[in-house]
């Protein structure tokens, strides 16, 4: 089918949940996608930063292939030597003792604020229910994560909300320090806002929520759903702030474009899920746990972390000409290869409108909300790719300030 047929039917077939963009991909190797008409595109949004590897990376195949003619899937009646092994890299990689595998992020999020309650519960606390969260904040689609995200149309017709959760300004320490209380079970933040702006958080304000949760028994909870798995030139981004969560999620690209989440915890918090208290039927399935390992072993390295510190450099580098020479953005901000170019003033609310004269022009992009194009490429982008896809950025641009 062509690109327009295929869209008609979706539009039948398909919950009007999403709006597609105008092409559909076939097929993609590395940094590289091609459409169902033939088109090619240089992909900078890596599926929302989960082809961590890009597109048919050989080592994921690979481990896919083998995973898949032994064993798919066991459900959690018994355990499996492939989510052991997970559970084992991720421990020895991080500071989590224990883990808790599902299949996303949102789920990784609810089994992460289920536990905190769960470890003020196990404490004899029933009343500390207490969730601190902050505004622009996206943790998942499920209605405890809705409830806990910070963009209030996702709420919308989802009410009410769950109770004992409070938001609190990103960055601003007196809110964050007069919101947590003893009756506070949690403080959830992504170290960098993905869907809130590519709005990194200070470490000021990070050390803040560390001593905040300790002083009032709390534990602090770090959604590194987007920021981890490399993204941001470490394992994760806890490791360059220099604080270090109790609980932490991960998602996105630690599965490389298959589906899997991990909820990492440390200390008592590592204890409060036991027998019964939570659970998933595909969570810790044989075949995604074996493409994870493989992820970790080919990001989890000295030489992956370079590349990822490299590329930022030219890729901010290069969007901070772009907005000198031509004053569509104003600011560029981000950590690794999350990266956010906030639109300037004559632009003001037009990031969707370039993102889609990039894609005419070859190159695809994200949107962090109306006012951010993002830029989420895989961690193993080449330098000639990235400079390939900036190339017909620099179009867009120019078809977007002539317009």
């Amino acid at each position: 089918m062509t690109a327009s047929d295929t869209l008609a039917a979706a539009n039948d077939l398909l919950m009007p949940t999403y709006a597609p963009m105008s092409i559909v991909p076939s097929h993609g190797q590395g940094s590289m996608i091609v459409d169902v008409d033939g088109r090619e595109f240089v992909d900078l949004g890596a599926g929302i930063a989960v082809t961590a590897l890009g597109h048919h990376p050989a080592e994921l195949t690979a481990a896919l292939v083998d995973q898949a003619s032994k064993l798919w899937h066991v459900s959690n009646v018994f355990t499996n030597e492939a989510a052991v092994g997970l559970a084992k890299r991720l421990t020895d990689l991080t500071f989590a003792d224990r883990v808790f595998l599902s299949n996303s992020g949102a789920e990784a999020n609810e089994a992460a604020l289920k536990l905190a309650r769960r470890h003020a519960f196990n404490n004899g606390y029933t009343d500390k229910i207490g969730i601190v969260a902050l505004h622009g904040a996206f943790h998942g689609r499920t209605l405890f994560t809705v409830s806990v995200g910070g963009t209030e149309s996702y709420k919308e017709g989802f009410g009410p909300a769950l109770e004992g959760i409070s938001h609190v300004t990103p960055n601003n320490i007196d809110e964050l320090v007069a919101a947590v209380n003893d009756q506070t079970c949690a403080v959830i933040v992504e170290p960098v806002q993905g869907e809130g702006g590519v709005y990194p958080l200070d470490v000021e304000f990070l050390q803040a929520a560390r001593e905040a949760c300790d002083r009032h028994g709390a534990l602090l909870i770090f959604d590194e759903v987007q920021t981890g798995a490399g993204r941001t030139g470490t394992l994760y981004a806890y490791e360059q702030l220099g604080v270090v969560p109790d609980v932490l999620t991960s998602a996105k690209g630690l599965g490389g474009g298959i589906p899997i989440g991990a909820t990492l915890a440390a200390g008592p918090a590592a204890e409060a899920l036991t027998r019964a208290t939570h659970g998933t039927t595909f969570g810790g399935n044989p075949l995604a746990c074996a493409v994870a390992a493989a992820v970790l072993d080919a990001v989890a390295t000295p030489e992956m972390m370079a590349n990822v510190r490299a590329r930022s450099e030219q890729l901010i580098g290069r969007l901070n000409h772009l907005a000198a020479s031509t004053g569509v953005f104003e600011q560029v901000r981000g950590m690794g290869l999350l990266v956010g170019a906030v639109m300037g003033p004559k632009y003001t609310g037009r990031a969707k409108d370039l993102q889609i004269a990039g894609l005419e022009a070859g190159v695809v992009t994200l949107v962090a909300g109306a006012n951010v194009l993002r830029f989420a490429p895989a961690l193993n982008v080449t330098e000639a790719e990235l400079d390939a896809g900036l190339d017909r950025l620099a179009v867009a641009i120019e078809q977007l300030v002539a317009s």
